[in-house]
């Protein structure tokens, strides 16, 4: 087998790769909305219990964030 085989191949695929980013060839991200929940109490240190807390509040999930640990609900906008 040729010594520059694999540099070449190397190269055509970064190439590729490259051109597929540039293109737009990905998938759309949604944006992820945040708000602080009303319902959850005291510092936020299990991010389960955050999301489960959220989702009675009609949003998709949520979690701890911040360096007070406030539960933060989440859902697509």
């Amino acid at each position: 087998m040729n010594k520059s085989f694999l540099p070449t191949l190397l190269l055509l695929l970064l190439i590729f790769s490259a051109s597929q980013e540039m293109m737009g060839g990905g998938v759309a991200e949604a944006r992820v909305c945040k708000s602080q929940s009303h319902h959850f109490h005291g510092a936020c240190f299990s991010d389960h219990n955050c999301a489960q807390v959220c989702r009675t509040e009609g949003f998709s999930g949520g979690d701890c964030n911040g360096f007070r640990r406030r539960c933060f609900c989440t859902r697509l906008c």
